[in-house]
């Protein structure tokens, strides 16, 4: 083989590997992102606030989201859905609830168009999980036991 051949393939090797790291990056595989933990009274304590703060106006004070969540509105988007028991936040495994609030649904379904916004930049990783934490605190344990299995299942 050529020098010039090894240089290619060296070269090719490189972009590989940072293609396949942002891959793993992206979903939270080498992140290093913060376990969720609804039975940590510090991290529950600090998502309930960031949760008034950032999160009630749109999903409710109580976790109920808004009014006929399931309907369209003009625009076509849905209406911010409830995290309680009710909706269907507790069907997701941690990951990708740290995706979607991180980046947007649209990072999990490319194209959808939503009113939430991203909160990359706005809260921390921490931040983000500690809120999480906080909705999950709030299921029943039945549920949280169901939602630690997806979340387990996707490998976290």
């Amino acid at each position: 083989m050529t020098r010039r051949a090894y240089a290619w393939l060296a070269l090719g090797a490189v972009v590989l590997a940072v293609a396949i790291g942002t891959w793993f990056v992206s979903f939270g595989a080498l992140s290093g992102s913060p376990k969720i933990n609804p039975n940590d009274p510090e991290q529950e304590a600090l998502g309930r606030q960031i949760y008034a703060g950032h999160c009630a106006m749109c999903h409710g004070d109580n976790l109920e989201g808004q009014p006929d969540w399931k309907t369209r509105k003009p625009n076509g988007r849905l209406p911010a859905p409830p995290h309680d028991a009710s909706g269907h936040t507790w069907h997701h495994p941690d990951q990708q609830l740290m995706l979607i609030t991180k980046k947007s649904l649209s990072a999990v379904v490319p194209g959808y168009e939503s009113d939430m916004p991203s909160f990359e930049g706005v809260l921390t990783d921490r931040e983000i999980a500690a809120v999480l934490a906080y909705i999950e605190s709030r299921w029943p344990s039945e549920i949280q036991e169901r939602q630690r299995q997806l979340t387990r299942q996707a490998g976290g």
